[in-house]
């Protein structure tokens, strides 16, 4: 019975700590590394970024007027349209300019470029209903606040 009981303390402490890490992973903070702009293209470099699609789609809707203030993001084409899309930063910036890496010019230096792994595309013509993309899933967010996914 005493091997049992410690059986039992050992299992129920390994899974506290599990849930413990697993809620941490759900509630740090997204943290913005950069955000690249130009012609109605923003380029926002995260990490900690939300897993799920609602998440991901819900953190752009409550951080939206944070972007426009402090990275100019949306920045809107001539005509209104706009695209973001969000990457994981990963690594950090690399130098190896590859099919599979996203490169800054406007970064002077060798160390200008990051894996593509985009996690959020937003746009918009101008203007008009913002639409998403995660993963394969595309969405679009209605002039009466609802967001619906689109096949």
């Amino acid at each position: 019975m005493r091997v049992n009981n410690k059986k039992r303390a050992v299992l129920l402490l390994a899974g506290a700590a599990l849930l413990i890490y697993l809620l941490w992973l759900v509630f740090r903070p997204v943290e913005i590394v950069a955000a690249h702009n130009k012609n109605g293209y923003s380029d926002v470099l995260v990490k900690n970024f939300p897993f799920t699609h609602k998440g991901k789609i819900n953190w752009w809707l409550e951080n939206r007027a944070m972007l426009k203030e402090k990275y100019n993001v949306p920045n809107p084409d001539k005509d209104g349209s706009f695209w973001v899309t969000f990457f994981l930063f990963g690594e950090g910036y690399k130098k190896d300019k590859i099919d599979e890496r996203l490169c800054f010019d406007e970064i002077k230096s060798e160390l200008r470029c990051i894996d593509k792994k985009a996690v959020l595309t937003v746009g918009s013509s101008q203007g008009n209903q913002a639409f998403f993309r995660v993963n394969k899933g595309k969405y679009i967010l209605r002039n009466n606040g609802k967001i619906d996914k689109v096949e």
